[in-house]
């Protein structure tokens, strides 16, 4: 996954570059190539987490949109409750039933024939949905926060070890008193690696985080449309049970 390693094996100019660096240069090369193989470990195990978040999200949705019971009804088998969408769906029934429980003790949760809820108590599902919406997005950008530094610093670092070597090329040929351009080369162009290795670093996972960033957007969409989803649903299925009752009178 480190695209440093191949090229310096392949570039005999990087590889001389790099011998010709002071040990700031080289620590800096060797930190950015520790870095590279951390950004690569996350975008990869990270890419892989949110594909599978999208996917189980989906399905649940799937089966949420085509179910006719009530919102709360047991035949939404609890084997898709799998996904951020999935438990988003666990939170908000579990306050529901809750307050079902509440208005009538010892009932079945699963129906919502136990009883007609308040809008302080709808106010308080929606905000649990809410805030496991903040949940599901803090677990969603562990680590994202880690790849983002990386791609400000890298090119820093990169840059510092450049500075860093022209100075030492500089002193080292002011020092001998020898302008000569063969001597100020290998100075330079040790000083230029760490500038490249930088950008090696930075440049992919600047990529990799854009596109990490846009399927969490993606993901906080669907989560939002879903609270959205539930909780008109619900306030229908309340809906009826009040008419339902008004008409029994």
């Amino acid at each position: 996954m480190n695209f440093m390693i191949p090229l310096a094996a392949a570039t005999p100019g990087v590889y001389y570059a790099f011998q010709h660096s002071d040990s700031v240069g080289k620590g800096i090369v060797l930190l950015l190539i520790i870095g590279s193989s951390i950004t690569w470990t996350v975008m990869v195990d990270k890419g892989l987490e949110l594909r599978r978040a999208k996917r189980l999200s989906l399905r649940f949705l799937a089966k949420f949109r085509g179910h006719q019971g009530s919102i709360s009804s047991a035949s939404l088998s609890r084997e898709h409750f799998e996904g951020p969408l999935g438990d988003l769906y666990t939170a908000g029934v579990d306050k529901l039933n809750e307050f079902y429980e509440s208005l009538a003790p010892g009932g079945d949760p699963w129906r919502r024939e136990t009883g007609k809820l308040s809008d302080a108590q709808l106010s308080a599902i929606e905000a649990v949905l809410e805030r496991e919406v903040s949940h599901q997005i803090e677990q969603l950008e562990t680590r994202i926060g880690m790849l983002g530094t990386t791609v400000s610093l890298s090119p820093f670092l990169g840059l510092f070890g450049t500075v860093w070597g022209v100075m030492m090329a500089f002193c080292g040929i002011a020092v001998a008193r020898k302008p000569d351009f063969f001597a100020l080369a290998p100075g330079v162009a040790g000083a230029l690696l760490t500038t490249v290795a930088g950008l090696v670093v930075a440049i992919p996972s600047l990529v990799g985080y854009n596109i990490l960033n846009g399927s969490i957007r993606h993901l906080t969409g669907m989560m939002d449309n879903f609270t959205e989803e539930f909780m008109v649903r619900l306030k229908l299925e309340q809906l009826e049970l009040e008419q339902r009752i008004g008409g029994e009178k």
